[in-house]
Order: C-alpha cells, then sequence, then structure tokens
C-alpha cells in the first residue's frame, strides 16, 4: 500500500517544522495550526512508531505529587475533555476513573496524606473503604485495606490520537513526511549541525522534526499564514540560530523548530550542539485473552505505583496497573528499568507483571496471556518533561522528556507550545520545564514540592 506521506516532496519552507509524530508532536502541530501556522511534521520512522506506539494510553492526575507535573497533569486533562473533547471518540477517550488500591494500612494511611495533598491543588478524590472496592471492582481482592477513587483519570488509545491529530492538523494545510530522518539543523551564517552520535539518528520512530525562532523577530517561513513565530530564546552563549532541518530528502527553512523526539530527543537536540539528558527507561505491557465486558472497570493500580513512577533507580521497578480495554483484552503494567535501547524479552518482568497483576485480580491467574510488547519512555532526572524554547540554540524548542506521562500531558503540551511560538501567554509558567535548568545543577532532584 503506497503511503502519500512517505513519497511527496518536501516544502521549502514552513512556519513550524516538528521532529516527531507521536502524540506529542501531533497535538503541538495541531495547535499550531489552529493557531495560523504553516506546519511540517516529519519523522523518520512511521505515525505513533515510538513510545506512542507502546503505551496504555494514560491520562492520569491520580499518580502525580503536587508540583509542576500535577499542574502541567491537571491542565492538560481539562484540553483533552475540552478543546479535543469533540474528537474523542476518534482515539477511544474513555473517562474510566483511576482506582488507587492500598494492601495494607501503613500504604493506606501514606494514600491518605497524598490525597489530601493533591485535593488541595485541585484534584478531585475520595477515599475509598475496603467494602466499597468490591463495589467499584467486584473481581477485586478482598485482601485490600481501602483506597482512592480519581475520577478524572482517563484513557485514549494513542495510536489513534496520533493519527487522528495529524489528519486535523493535515486539513488544515499541515505537512507530514513519515520516513524522513533530521540529519542536521540549518544555522544562521550558513552554519549546519553535524551527525547525531547516539539513539541511532535524529528522526524517531515516534519523533520527528520541529521549528522555532530566530534570534530576531521571526517572520512566517517565506509564506503568507497570517501569523508569526515568537523568536525562542537568545542572550549570551547562545549558539547560531537553528533556521531549519536537512533531511535525505531535502531542507526546509523555518523560524522554529520543535524536538517532539521523544526517547531519542537527547540525539536530535545533539545535532543542534546541545545536551538534553533525555534517556530510554524500558517497560513491558502484558495482554491478556478477551475478557467478558466490565471484568475491570477502572484503571486500578497498587498504592506503590506512585513511588516507582518517581523512582530514579536504574534497576526494575515494577508496580501493577491493571486495565480493561474496549475489546476486552486487560492490560497490565507496569515495569520501569534503564538498559538503554535493549528489546530483549525480560522474563523477570513478565513475571513481576503477572505477579502483580494476580495480587490484585486473583482471576486473572486462570487467564492466559496473548503477548507482551515493550516500550522504551523518555526518562529525564527530575521526571519533569521538557518544554519550551531553548536559549542555547535559539530557535530550536522541545517538548520532549515526559517519561511514562507522555500520552496525558500531550494536549497540553501541544497547546503550550502553541501558544508560547505565536507570542501569547501561556496558560501554566514554562519555567520547570526550561530546556537549560540541567546545565544549573538543580535538575537532578525527584520532582513534586
Amino acid at each position: 500500500m503506497r503511503n502519500d506521506s512517505m513519497h511527496q516532496d518536501l516544502p521549502k519552507t514552513a512556519d513550524l517544522v516538528v521532529i516527531g509524530a507521536g502524540v506529542v508532536g501531533a497535538a503541538a502541530a495541531w495547535f499550531a495550526t489552529l493557531a495560523g501556522l504553516r506546519v511540517v511534521v516529519v519523522d523518520r520512522g512511521t505515525i505513533a512508531g515510538g513510545t506512542s506506539g507502546a503505551g496504555e494510553g494514560n491520562v492520569l492526575v491520580s499518580d502525580k505529587e503536587p508540583g509542576p507535573e500535577l499542574e502541567l497533569a491537571r491542565y492538560s486533562r481539562q484540553v483533552w475533555g475540552e478543546d479535543l473533547g469533540p474528537y474523542g471518540e476518534w482515539w477511544e477517550f474513555e473517562r474510566k476513573g483511576g482506582l488507587v488500591v492500598a494492601s495494607t494500612p501503613a500504604a493506606l494511611g501514606a494514600l491518605r496524606t497524598l490525597a489530601e495533598r493533591q485535593r488541595a491543588r485541585g484534584v478531585v478524590v475520595r477515599e475509598v473503604s475496603g467494602a466499597e472496592l468490591h463495589d467499584l471492582e467486584p473481581q477485586l481482592t478482598r485482601e485490600a485495606a481501602g483506597g482512592a477513587l480519581y475520577p478524572q483519570d482517563a484513557q485514549v488509545q494513542p495510536m489513534l490520537a496520533a493519527a487522528h491529530l495529524l489528519r486535523l492538523a493535515r486539513q488544515r494545510g499541515a505537512v507530514v513526511r513519515t520516513g524522513t530522518e533530521v540529519v542536521g539543523f540549518l544555522r544562521r551564517g550558513g552554519r549546519t549541525g553535524g551527525t547525531a552520535t547516539s539513539g541511532g539518528g535524529a528522526g524517531t520512530s515516534g519523533g520527528g522534526a520541529g521549528a522555532s525562532g530566530g534570534g530576531s523577530p521571526a517572520t512566517p517561513g517565506g509564506g503568507d499564514s497570517g501569523a508569526s513565530v515568537t523568536p525562542g530564546g537568545g542572550g549570551g552563549g547562545a549558539g547560531a540560530p537553528v533556521t531549519g532541518v536537512r533531511t535525505p530528502h531535502g531542507t526546509v527553512s523555518a523560524p522554529a523548530v520543535l524536538n517532539a523526539a521523544g526517547t531519542w530527543a537527547g540525539a536530535v537536540a545533539g545535532l543542534a550542539g546541545v545536551e538534553l539528558p533525555v534517556l530510554p527507561r524500558r517497560g513491558f505491557v502484558l495482554v491478556t485473552e478477551p475478557l467478558p465486558p466490565a471484568t475491570v472497570r477502572h484503571k486500578v493500580y497498587a498504592a506503590d505505583y506512585v513511588d516507582s513512577v518517581a523512582s530514579s533507580d536504574a534497576e526494575l521497578q515494577a508496580s501493577p496497573v491493571v486495565e480493561g480495554t474496549g475489546g476486552g483484552t486487560v492490560l497490565i503494567g507496569s515495569t520501569r528499568e534503564r538498559v538503554g535501547f535493549d528489546r530483549r524479552p525480560s522474563p523477570a518482568a513478565v513475571r513481576a507483571l503477572a505477579r502483580g497483576a494476580i495480587g490484585l485480580f486473583p482471576m486473572l491467574a486462570s487467564v492466559r496471556a496473548m503477548r507482551v510488547y515493550a516500550g522504551f519512555r523518555p526518562y529525564c532526572p527530575d521526571h519533569l518533561p521538557v518544554i519550551g524554547p531553548d536559549p542555547r540554540a535559539p530557535g530550536l524548542w522541545h517538548a520532549c522528556g515526559h517519561e511514562g506521562a507522555g500520552i496525558g500531558l500531550a494536549a497540553g503540551t501541544g497547546k503550550l507550545i502553541a501558544q508560547a511560538l505565536t507570542g501569547e501567554a501561556t496558560d501554566l509558567d514554562l519555567t520547570p520545564f526550561a530546556p537549560e535548568r540541567f546545565e544549573k545543577g538543580g535538575a537532578d532532584e525527584p520532582r513534586g514540592e
């Protein structure tokens, strides 16, 4: 089957080039087109071919400590439900709610403390007794001490979200080119970026190419789009401004380039001569045979999952997360470990998934597993994403490093990027997510307050 997005010529100019055709890049492209920008999206692989194609589709507020990421999660949940609400059926947006289960009184006490802190920041949450747990989830273990219900938690099908957001963007004039690797940046003064030295290249599978403002007031990339891009950073020590991208199929000049390349975002940043410590963190998902409808009604996970998410340990971390799908299969996560891009099966990880899931839902012990698959979360040392202009390479912007929360945070990230690109006041302060924060020596502490 012919894929036209792989065989047509690249436009010579744009207002914004987005590197990455995953959910984050797709959301940024959509909101940028709404703002009137001419957008080109490039990816060396396929749409949602990276992290977006290997995720469960979490849109969660429940698993985040109070702090910048929780504020972004609340905002993004609003964008998914309101700005993107009319299209929710296209990507199977489901307001299923999250149920966090505490196995012991001590774990329940810790969960209550977290819930109170989250509630003070606007999260909707209510305590659930051990008896009520079984009304919400009849198949749940009878050993649980209690839990908390988060009705704002939701789920999307991430591959559908990426595909449809890009389709919407194309309807407004965006150009999407898969099979198109970014091999360097165009720089003001004729200097160009080199070839990436890690991550297998710059244009990722599920990553792509984006553009950002130069050092002086930027104008649309050679056309009359009716909108303009605000310059992205600058100041002392900045490198030559980024003015577009180079690919094997040609160049695209643009005043703004957005690095939404997921786990390969560090390699893309390296093409511009800047360091971005985005690393792959492997995770496995176990998929069961189809079960009767509503066997698992919510996204259900153990209370220690929040600690697992916040851990910086490179070794295997596992905490059970169980949820049903519209097709009847049950998705079982989650594991985390830093092993580079090693996709080899891990019996230890699979055993941990199965053991944890059976601990929550004993009936799963007699259910067959159909398959297991792996993906790589784009991990940052402080567990916060990187969002905004990079003053070290004016014209380069970033929207990456969301780790396992990228699907849920994508909608908000895309809208914030579009606001910043066009000079609007952003709905959230982007300072905590600044790309240059890693050079200040203060970005290695856990997220939250």
